[in-house]
């Protein structure tokens, strides 16, 4: 029977959807570590996390049943995405799902920030009456730098010049600017320029210690940072120090370099007790509506690949999307992207006699993914030939 487990709370609605295509779900709250992670994966073909569950070489290695693993989230860092690939695990995410619920606590941070209502709500809580426009501004007319123009950056830009913001970005990659937002050549240019400074990159490993000392020196005087992203960005003892000289007038932190694995564990930063900072626990994706999308997306992703061998959006294979097979069988060959595989394998089924029924090829890199639906069963000593090419990584019938 199919299995799967899920890990970090993810929605319901993702049980629902595994079970109702057969599959016995066991559904755990919080993230594991390596080692409880490769025990829990024992007979485990699906594993669905967040976050926190960091799916390494180690753990790929060990779980030898598993076929695919859905990141119910946008970022993939977690997991040893060439290592998944050569164990012929696909891995999915929900690169779309809550571009809306980031873009909208953005937005109401910098409106916090720049009213500084945080100061405001703790004072009042204190029962002290601070009335005061001292150092509270609007948003329209100021200068939002957005570092990274992705699908957040560009929805983030779009909405805040519908709030009267003037809009600027930096991007490695070449992006289309939305609306009025223009491209700068440098992060220093946009840092100089920004009334707030906010990070939407994405977490592959030379994005470590991007921001620092040195980019918050670059900043203007009193302006506002936001970082949700990834905590391994930002240099905090760093955004603590222009914090406390005034050199940042204020600042917003979804993400941090290491966060508790369960909800209600202890929390420490530096950033704690800070002025005029926003301390969030990784809820920038956070919503009702963002987790109801993502179960329902990825889950939709599992179930598929494992149904009809579809790789559509998956990050570490090449992609395919496929239907329902047109055949008897459906033959799903993962290998080492070398002349002559799929040469071999049409001549390991012509000489058996069977039929090809319709063929999809797709590569990425050092790997290719060959679909073949096929009008005969196999015997045995067939998918033993397939199965012990060189090049063969993971063959999977699908009857």
């Amino acid at each position: 029977m199919l299995r799967a487990l899920l890990l970090e709370n993810l929605h319901p609605l993702a049980t629902t959807i595994l079970r109702a295509d057969g599959a016995e779900v066991l559904a755990r709250s919080g993230a594991l570590d390596e080692d409880e992670l490769i025990s829990a994966l024992d007979g485990v073909q699906l594993l669905g996390i967040r976050s926190k569950t960091q799916v390494s070489e180690r753990v790929l290695a060990q779980a030898t049943d598993l076929r695919a693993i859905g990141a119910f989230c946008i970022g993939t860092n977690q997991i040893d995405l060439r290592a998944a690939a050569q164990c012929g695990v696909a891995v999915f995410n929900a690169p779309f799902s809550n571009t809306r619920s980031v873009v909208e606590i953005a937005l109401a941070e910098v409106i916090a920030l720049m009213r500084r209502l945080t100061d405001r709500d703790k004072a009042l809580h204190a029962g002290i009456w601070d009335k005061s426009a001292d150092g509270a501004h609007e948003v329209r007319g100021r200068v939002l730098g957005i570092v990274g123009y992705g699908n957040i950056g560009t929805q983030l830009s779009v909405l805040a010049e519908a709030l009267g913001m003037s809009v600027v970005f930096y991007d490695t990659a070449e992006r289309l600017a939305l609306g009025n937002a223009r491209r700068l050549a440098s992060m220093n240019e946009l840092l100089e320029m920004s009334d707030v400074v906010t990070l939407h990159v994405d977490g592959r490993p030379g994005n470590a210690g991007l921001f620092g000392a040195a980019q918050f020196a670059r900043m203007r005087p009193g302006a506002m940072f936001l970082n949700l992203s990834r905590g391994f960005v930002v240099d905090y003892a760093a955004l603590r120090e222009a914090v406390l000289d005034g050199h940042v007038g204020g600042a917003a932190v979804d993400v941090f370099p290491n966060e508790p694995k369960r909800r209600g564990d202890p929390f420490e930063s530096e950033l704690r007790g800070l002025p005029n900072v926003i301390l969030t626990p990784h809820i920038g994706g956070s919503t009702e509506e963002a987790q109801e999308s993502i179960g329902q997306f990825v889950a939709n992703k599992l179930r598929d690949y494992l149904a009809t061998g579809s790789t559509t959006l998956s990050v570490n294979l090449p992609n395919l999307a496929l239907d329902a097979r047109t055949g008897v069988h459906r033959l799903a060959h993962l290998h080492q992207n070398t002349p002559g595989v799929l040469a071999g394998i049409n001549r390991t089924l012509a000489e058996n006699g069977v039929n090809i029924e319709a063929q999809l090829l797709s590569t990425r890199g050092e790997l290719g993914y060959v679909v073949t639906d096929i009008g005969a069963e196999l015997a045995p000593e067939v998918l033993e030939v397939l199965q012990t090419m060189p090049q063969t990584i993971r063959l999977r019938v699908l009857s």
